[in-house]
């Protein structure tokens, strides 16, 4: 395709964090107001690492509007 290498591995990095994000279980609570991520999720964790953000803040965010 011509696509270096090196963006190769970039591009199947996120499109892996990606398919662990859609694999995330987020828990609701109180019918629906409130929800939740395990910090102990495997997939929030690998998610994580491909992307290289911080687990505690996109755990909160994930559930977080603002």
């Amino acid at each position: 395709v011509g696509v270096k290498e090196s963006h190769q591995m970039t591009i199947f990095r996120i499109i892996a964090a990606i398919l662990h994000l859609g694999n995330l279980k987020i828990q609701g609570e109180r019918d629906g107001e409130v929800s939740s991520v395990s910090s102990e999720d495997e997939h929030l964790s690998s998610f994580c690492s491909l992307l290289g953000v911080e687990h505690s803040q996109m755990q909160h965010w994930l559930c977080h509007r603002k």
